[in-house]
């Protein structure tokens, strides 16, 4: 019989592959890994200021995140420099953060729960946080699908077909801002990135339509999840690297097979 801590823990992990993959995707296809970066580092601001005015974790990091993603969203419309933009932006909110945090007075902080992750600490409300966050994300992307994909391609394309590419873009600025705050209790501020970017891509691997490696991505996620968890307990392991460490694991797998079918 598997312990309470440990199905809620399954159950988080598997919430947020399903979310993080057809996201990931996205991602992946518009090359948008170091937007996701920022995005999450300034999850850690969040925190921050959730601590300091004595709010919900999940309301501090959805509403700093947001205002990251928003913000670097509308710097791109404006013809910023966005890979500096970017990187700048990210760095600095996890060091104000980080320093913010060291200015809270009377509450004992696990920073490296909110970096790192702590799967195996999440409860119940957590979980069904997660699961909710998880759900309304899907339900965006299904909803505007067609309109994402084409944006994706051809913006050129999308206007002469009657779709607004900012407002697919924006789509996936809420979608991003959501599945970080979901995130943080799980893989933490430093690793969601990874847990968007490296299901997806080994989901391409496998894939030959956008709507089956939107899918293979979930489930990566989810086998990545599950035996990350059995290596976290087995030999003892931070249960979120570890969970990321499994994706990396399924995306060498997926290269390799990939460049076999190349040559076959």
């Amino acid at each position: 019989m598997y312990e309470p801590f440990l199905i809620r823990a399954a159950l988080a992990g598997v919430g947020l592959a399903l979310a993080a993959g057809p996201l990931g995707c996205f991602v992946v296809w518009r090359r948008m890994a170091f937007f996701g970066d920022a995005t999450a580092h300034a999850a850690i601001l969040g925190v921050a200021l959730a601590l300091g005015f004595s709010v919900s974790i999940y309301a501090g990091t959805l509403g700093v995140a947001l205002l990251m993603a928003l913000t670097v969203s509308a710097l791109a419309g404006r013809g910023w420099a966005i890979d500096t933009t970017l990187g700048v932006l990210a760095h600095s909110s996890l060091a104000v953060g980080l320093v913010a945090i060291s200015f809270v007075s009377g509450v004992r902080v696990d920073l490296e729960a909110y970096l790192f992750g702590d799967i195996l600490a999440v409860s119940w409300n957590d979980v069904w946080l997660i699961w909710g966050g998880a759900g309304l994300v899907l339900a965006g992307l299904a909803w505007r699908w067609p309109g994402l994909l084409t944006a994706t391609l051809s913006e050129d394309l999308a206007q002469a077909s009657g779709v607004n590419p900012a407002r697919e873009r924006l789509v996936l600025t809420l979608a991003l801002a959501v599945v970080v705050a979901v995130a943080i209790k799980v893989v933490g501020a430093l690793l969601i990135a990874a847990m968007l970017i490296i299901p997806a891509a080994a989901a391409r691997g496998f894939a030959r339509t956008p709507e089956r490696m939107a899918v293979f991505a979930s489930l990566i996620g989810m086998v990545a999840v599950l035996a990350g968890l059995w290596a976290s307990l087995r030999f003892d392991t931070p249960a979120g690297p570890s969970v990321v460490c499994a994706a990396a694991v399924v995306f060498a797998l997926s290269a390799g097979f990939g460049g076999m079918r190349q040559k076959g």
